[in-house]
């Protein structure tokens, strides 16, 4: 019975601990990424959220702010369309170059073949987005086109 007790109190002091920036690998950050696109509940099927929090998770210090400003997008920048019915991600590092790791991220969207390069730096809290490349686009300059 204590060692049930003990257990239930580590699983609330874990719960109650506020969400830590970064993931372990570059390759988990993408993946986690999509796990917010999936067919599953309807909280994981609305898209990576534009919360303070899931900023401070995902994004490096320099893009939070930009995540979570109003804007009016024509499209999701994530799944470059305003619909998504993805297929398996794919994820791959395609070079590391001084403090960035560049991981493309590849997977079918509705029939269309995506691939957007995600460039994820190493903060002392682990691996966080410090932007993503379309082939015609950033995830930066996105953000800036379409600021209310």
């Amino acid at each position: 019975m204590k060692f049930l007790v003990a257990i239930l109190l580590s699983m609330a002091t874990l719960a109650a601990l506020p969400a830590q920036a970064g993931f372990r690998t570059p390759e988990s950050l993408v993946r986690n990424v999509y796990a917010y696109y999936g067919k599953g509940s309807a909280d994981l099927s609305k898209g990576l959220p534009r919360s303070a929090e899931i900023a401070e998770q995902f994004f490096d210090r320099n893009l939070r702010s930009a995540w979570i400003a109003p804007r009016e997008a024509p499209y999701d920048f994530m799944v470059q369309s305003p619909t998504w019915k993805i297929g398996p991600v794919t994820t791959r590092i395609l070079r590391t170059e001084f403090d960035k790791t560049y991981v493309t991220a590849s997977f079918d969207n509705n029939g269309k073949a995506v691939m957007l390069n995600f460039i994820a730096v190493k903060g002392p809290d682990g691996w966080v987005i410090s932007d993503v490349e379309s082939p015609h686009d950033s995830l930066r300059l996105f953000l800036a086109q379409f600021k209310r």
